[in-house]
């Protein structure tokens, strides 16, 4: 596709180098983010500033979001000097969030009566995932949506999915998220029993990474773990907010997820530790002695 004019509001650990990635595709990047300093490297490579959602999008064709929650996005569409009030007709805007499914599909319809499209398109790969470009991207939205934002999606991410109609993509997310969070405390578990039996930490990862129980989270987190290394790739502040958000819409269905709600319980304990901050493998904290 033509280099297109893009704004990305939302520089975090995933906003900043997937804003990277769409710089270095030639797109004209102007971005936004609460505090500037994290758009250094970015504006050093090219990419144009703004002071308010508003200012960066009156030229944009895609608007990419990436911030933390429902509010947070509804602030950056509706609020004082919000995109709604400055996109024009036939913006594009993707939101890159993890938020309510419900709240999507109500700012989806509030955009489409002035003629601006969102794309619900969550992502799921962690901060690897968005360094190097090999992101899941869950999108929701209509078809004409998706693939017209196809091509810059491929320049952040390996698996583009349409899901469906606006709010499938968040949706899908959250089945994702409880999908991951249940797989690491099982790696959690594990490396629980691995310590007090005295095992060899790297030993066990070598002799099981290759077997059934082989996982994402085992073979990332499960060195980390090992290690004591509880830096963020995603926090638990994070991953706390889409269990709450998984359990709301559980509730909303009449599902019940015994997994999520306990692991939901156990990351209580951590940020009772002051570890909210710190990567989701520090839920394995919550089974040590204390």
């Amino acid at each position: 596709m033509p280099h297109t004019n893009i704004t990305f509001i939302g520089l975090g650990i995933m906003g900043l180098p997937m804003a990277e990635h769409l710089l270095a595709g030639g797109n004209r990047v102007t971005v936004h983010s609460r505090t500037r300093a994290k758009a250094e490297t970015l504006l050093a490579a090219g990419a144009a500033w703004t002071d308010s959602p508003a200012d960066a999008v009156r030229d944009a064709g895609f608007v990419f979001i990436c911030v933390t929650d429902t509010p947070d996005v509804e602030k950056v569409l509706f609020g004082d000097r919000g995109v709604a009030a400055a996109a024009k007709r036939g913006t594009i805007i993707v939101d890159h969030s993890t938020i309510s499914p419900g709240a999507t599909k109500e700012f989806a319809a509030k955009l489409s009566q002035q003629g601006v499209a969102l794309l619900d398109a969550p992502i799921s790969g962690g901060d690897v995932g968005a360094k190097n470009a090999t992101l899941s991207i869950m999108c929701g939205g209509s078809r004409d949506t998706f693939d017209r934002t196809l091509p810059l999606l491929k320049l952040m991410g390996k698996t583009i999915t349409h899901c469906g109609p606006s709010g499938a993509g968040q949706l899908t997310k959250l089945v994702n998220q409880v999908l991951t969070l249940n797989t690491l405390y099982a790696v959690c578990e594990s490396m629980a029993l691995v310590k007090a039996g005295g095992l060899d930490p790297a030993t066990v990862l070598a002799a099981i990474g290759a077997g059934a129980g082989k996982s994402w989270q085992l073979e990332n987190l499960g060195p980390k773990i090992a290690a004591g290394d509880f830096a963020p790739g995603f926090m638990v502040d994070l991953a706390q907010k889409d269990l709450r958000l998984v359990l709301e819409q559980a509730a909303a269905s009449h599902v019940t997820l015994p997994g999520s709600e306990r692991i939901h319980e156990l990351f209580k304990i951590v940020q009772g530790m002051n570890g909210g901050r710190q990567g989701t493998q520090a839920l394995f904290r919550a089974m040590q002695p204390q």
